[in-house]
């Protein structure tokens, strides 16, 4: 009796030979399809595994789940890896690896399987992943396999194995960059963009318009938070309403493409040690990170907001790094929502050609006291106190004794 293995499968290039090679190699593939928001045609990519060997093929749609225990808590977490990427591919693997154990222990099967590549950090946030959740099943990685290697030297030799077995697949020789798409981002490497001084084409972006093409006019919205969670876009240009946390968040990459909002271009440090050129889209993170920064400015205490901050790259590496199943996420995660608690609010936005600018924001939980700022008015302030508060300040700094130059040597 063959073994059965369930394999992470997009029916893209890689997944889609590598069905087709564990199928040569005598397993009972089961086909594990997440729908997390890449807009695929899944009854072509179910038949695609069906004809290319599956044994059966399951279509997951995992997007609900992906934005409110996924998305929405990174954002609000303030997870950006080195500054600008959205984790928009580091989200979506553990939600995945998630299912796919599950079916696997439904199915009995011996083994998972994914299709990522061994200088990668998929294949680490897969394994990790799958470790965490069912530490007693095998895992197959083709991409690290001497046998694998040396039949498939790269992209270009799945391609040609592809049209030998006639798995219909995008890429081409002509154009084999790498695609990643949900409902985060879409991300695009390899291939041609592998030259980080070589500009992407235009005709490559698919979930925004260039901001210089973007609309001559705003499009102004409301978001409101609870607990630093979006739950309400009103779109004042026109009066639409999404309170679904689905709805809201395609509605806002919806808007964010159309308005040229959330492209980056970067070279980033990869989990392995390599670096790697990535060109992101994420269109309704970058929304809701503007604004969820700017409610937290007028409603979150200034220690708590510090010490998150001081933790956020950290949580974001975690993230990247294939550790949502880790006990310090669990740490961070019981930590951050604490500070998110009465994270509430409105904030008006423009959309105008890639900027998301703040036009306004109040809050019922606000720590803002126009008196206490207010430049005309006392308030509760005695502006005397500041003498000793600057003293006790300054001593380490007169201990200090910092030596001024000659004036002549400078």
């Amino acid at each position: 009796m063959a073994e059965k293995v369930v394999l992470a499968y997009s029916g893209g290039l890689d997944t889609a030979c590598i069905c087709k090679y564990l199928v040569e190699k005598g397993y009972d593939v089961v086909a594990m399809v997440a729908d997390v928001g890449q807009d695929d045609d899944f009854d072509k990519v179910r038949q695609r595994a069906l004809a290319t060997g599956a044994i059966r093929v399951y279509v997951e749609d995992l997007r609900q789940e992906f934005v409110t225990d996924f998305i929405f808590p990174a954002i609000a977490g303030n997870a950006v890896y080195e500054n600008r990427y959205f984790l928009g591919t580091s989200l979506a693997r553990p939600l995945i690896a998630r299912r796919q154990v599950e079916i696997a222990l439904d199915e009995g099967a011996t083994y998972v399987a994914h299709g990522a590549t061994g200088k990668g950090n998929d294949q680490v946030r897969f394994e990790l992943a799958y470790c965490a959740l069912a530490p007693q099943i095998r895992v197959i990685a083709p991409w690290r396999e001497r046998q694998f290697l040396n039949r498939f030297q790269g992209r270009s030799d799945l391609i040609r194995y592809a049209a030998q077995h006639n798995i219909p697949v995008e890429a081409t020789v002509a154009k084999p960059y790498s695609m990643d798409a949900n409902l985060m981002h879409k991300s695009y490497e390899s291939g041609i963009l592998e030259d980080p001084d070589r500009c992407p084409d235009a005709s490559m972006f698919t979930r925004t318009h260039s901001p210089m093409a973007a609309p001559d006019t705003p499009t102004r919205l409301e978001i409101h938070f609870k607990d630093a969670f979006p739950i309400k876009v009103v779109n004042t240009s026109d009066g639409t309403i999404k309170e679904n946390p689905l709805a809201l968040f395609v509605y806002l990459n919806e808007l964010g493409g159309m308005n040229g909002i959330g492209r980056v271009d970067m070279v980033e440090n990869r989990v392995v040690g390599i670096k790697s050129r990535g060109v992101y889209e994420t269109p309704g993170g970058t929304i809701l990170h503007v604004a969820l920064r700017d409610i937290e400015g007028i409603a979150m205490d200034r220690e708590v907001l510090h010490l998150r901050d001081s933790l956020a790259p950290r949580f974001a590496e975690l993230i990247y790094g294939g550790l949502w199943y880790s006990p310090e996420m669990d740490f961070l995660m019981a930590a951050f929502r604490q500070a998110q608690t009465l994270i509430d609010g409105r904030v008006k936005l423009a959309l105008y050609k890639g900027n998301v600018i703040v036009e306004g924001r109040e809050s019922p939980s606000s720590l803002y006291d126009p008196e206490l700022s207010s430049m005309d008015v006392e308030g509760a302030y005695d502006q005397t106190d500041a003498t000793g508060f600057i003293t006790l300040n300054a001593l380490r700094l007169r201990a200090h004794k910092v030596i001024l130059r000659d004036p002549s040597t400078r």
